[in-house]
């Protein structure tokens, strides 16, 4: 996700995240999380942003009411990328779920608008034809986004199993951290209506 502070500047519209996909689990149903230690995971070179990123979404776990904790408190940063090692932290510290974030993609996307082809000259061949000998260059708007695609998975840890996925697209971000920022705001707001939040009866 270092790589998208070079990308994006410059870019001054307001970010916008949506998700376009979501899966769940067929398993997990029985699963919450809601009053359980969750770890936070950014996965990303980016130091700061990682430490920034997990703190955020620690704050909206916990206003959730789940026990949020950053990865980057429990797993030493020399062994995070060992999936055995990082195994033993993570079970050490009592850790029901992960919430990971991953950045999959960061494109431009260009956007092409023509201004007449609502108009009634184009609702008909003859009328087109006559139109348009008439009016060769009739210029819209282009319009160039960026588009940062992240993918967000839970995890149980207890059960090693994924529980909830979703792949989201945040419009324009001002930066790296503005990305992590909204998609941690709609991850959290998914877990929420998935019932992934409430407490186990």
């Amino acid at each position: 996700m270092s790589l998208l502070l070079a990308g994006l500047a410059g870019t001054t519209a307001l970010a916008k995240t949506k998700f376009l996909s979501v899966w769940k689990s067929d398993d997990s149903s029985g699963i919450t999380f809601g009053g359980k230690k969750v770890a936070a995971l950014i996965i990303d070179k980016d130091e700061s942003l990682r430490i920034s990123g997990e703190e955020a979404l620690v704050r909206e776990l916990n206003a959730r009411g789940i026990q949020g904790v950053a990865s980057y408190r429990i797993v030493p940063r020399e062994e995070l990328q060992n999936a055995d090692r990082a195994k033993v932290w993570y079970e050490q510290a009592g850790v029901e779920g992960v919430v990971a974030f991953r950045v999959v993609s960061n494109e431009k996307r260009r956007t092409y608008q023509p201004s007449t082809w609502s108009t009634p000259y184009y609702g008909s061949f003859w009328g087109y034809y006559g139109y348009s000998w008439g009016s060769v260059y009739s210029p819209g708007y282009v319009r160039d986004d960026r588009i940062v695609s992240l993918e967000t998975l839970i995890f149980s840890v207890p059960k090693n199993a994924l529980v909830w996925a979703g792949m989201s697209e945040t419009e324009n971000p001002k930066d790296a951290a503005a990305v992590v920022a909204e998609v941690v705001k709609a991850a959290a707001k998914e877990m929420k209506k998935q019932g992934l939040t409430q407490r186990s009866k």
